[in-house]
């Protein structure tokens, strides 16, 4: 089963990668957060290692995930998504923090 997951990236991120804010990105199988970024990365390359850490696939520290009006920062990467993203009908959010004093 494949389902479209429309993402909203930060604005540092779309530059990146060329993409407007909202993106689609189709996930197959279980709609986890762990299957979103993996195929986010494989539609947008360029993105690999800003979202999450090549090597620990941690979420970089000044991004955080939102949905639903929830914050999905520290879910587990293999929770599943909530049915309103899984349906297309809400967003998942990438937001960059901002750090400073």
């Amino acid at each position: 089963m494949t389902v479209a997951i429309r993402v909203e990236l930060p604005s540092g991120l779309c530059a990146l990668a060329g993409v407007a804010r909202e993106v689609v990105v189709h996930v197959r199988g279980p709609a986890t957060q762990r299957s979103l970024l993996d195929a986010l990365e494989a539609d947008f390359p360029m993105l690999r290692g800003t979202i999450r850490d090549a090597v620990s696939q941690r979420r970089r520290p000044f991004l955080r995930f939102f949905a639903c009006e929830q914050d999905l920062s520290h879910c587990a990467p293999d929770e599943p998504l909530p049915k309103p993203v899984v349906d297309g009908t809400e967003l998942f959010i990438v937001v960059g923090a901002i750090a400073g004093g």
